[in-house]
């Protein structure tokens, strides 16, 4: 459409000056920024293509992207503390079958206990990848996507593996079901290490790409990849030499612990933005 005055409007209602780039003369101009709106990303970081990753701080869905890394960071610090404490009251997570099988046959409220925390972990597990791919999608939206696709697996396939050991603590016949609701669940849980593993890679890379998180903890996220790699292979390849998989947790310790903390106490830097283009003199 255009104004009473012959000038074209824009679709949003604004007038456009046919001297587009100039300011009007005779006219008291301010200074002119370089501005436009995000509409396709909803954690409110607007990339800029023209050099490298840019990306300008603002706010995520009702979040600020500070506020929201320091929420990720906190899911992140409560789901490593509660599968840890899974781990402590039923042996869910790394132990091995015949400890979980003995768990089952003496402590059955105490496992049922460990089951439905593990559950709790699977999901604040989700939760966490959900709030880094908000975070990490303006770096790259196909990456952020492929990780928390990848986590969303890893997670179906761990809760998949549970629900044999319900079934196991439900049977008529506990001690004759339990050794193999034991082994069924070790295994599904290995298979999941493919997906916990793979999924660390493009997270990594995005650590790195992001200019709003330390380098050191993409790099520390990739290695934490390839040592999830080598916990899946032994644990199917070489079940009788877990040993081969300490170094591997080391590595974990260090690069999850060391995200979590970080987005919860740190949060996220804010790249420096563009300056102002300073105004034409005469103008005024």
């Amino acid at each position: 459409g255009s104004s009473l005055l012959g000038l074209p409007k824009s679709s949003s209602g604004f007038m456009l000056s046919p001297n587009v780039g100039r300011p009007l003369t005779g006219v008291h101009s301010t200074p002119r920024v370089r501005w436009r709106r995000c509409t396709a990303y909803t954690s409110g970081y607007c990339p800029n293509s023209d050099k490298g990753v840019n990306v300008s701080f603002g706010t995520t869905g009702r979040f600020a992207p500070l506020t929201l890394a320091r929420i990720t960071g906190g899911l992140y610090v409560l789901y490593i503390l509660v599968s840890v404490l899974a781990d402590a009251v039923s042996h869910i997570g790394l132990g091995d079958a015949q400890q979980i099988y003995v768990s089952i046959t003496t402590h059955p409220w105490l496992f049922r206990l460990g089951l439905l925390i593990a559950f709790v972990s699977a999901f604040l597990f989700l939760m966490t990848a959900w709030g880094l791919y908000v975070l990490l999608q303006t770096v790259n939206r196909d990456l952020a996507l492929l990780f928390l696709l990848l986590n969303a697996v890893g997670v179906a396939i761990q809760c998949a593996s549970l629900l044999q050991l319900i079934s196991a603590i439900q049977a008529p016949e506990v001690a004759a079901t339990a050794q193999l609701a034991a082994n069924v669940y070790r295994g599904g849980f290995a298979a999941a290490q493919l997906f916990y593993g793979t999924w660390l890679f493009p997270l990594g890379y995005l650590v790195i790409k992001s200019k709003f998180l330390p380098r050191l903890l993409g790099i520390l996220l990739i290695l934490d990849g390839f040592a999830e790699m080598i916990w899946f292979t032994q644990a199917l390849l070489l079940p009788a030499y877990p040993a081969i998989k300490v170094p591997g947790l080391v590595v974990s310790l260090l690069a999850e612990v060391g995200l979590a903390l970080w987005l919860l106490i740190k949060g996220v830097s804010s790249p420096t933005t563009a300056a102002p283009v300073p105004p034409v003199p005469g103008d005024a």
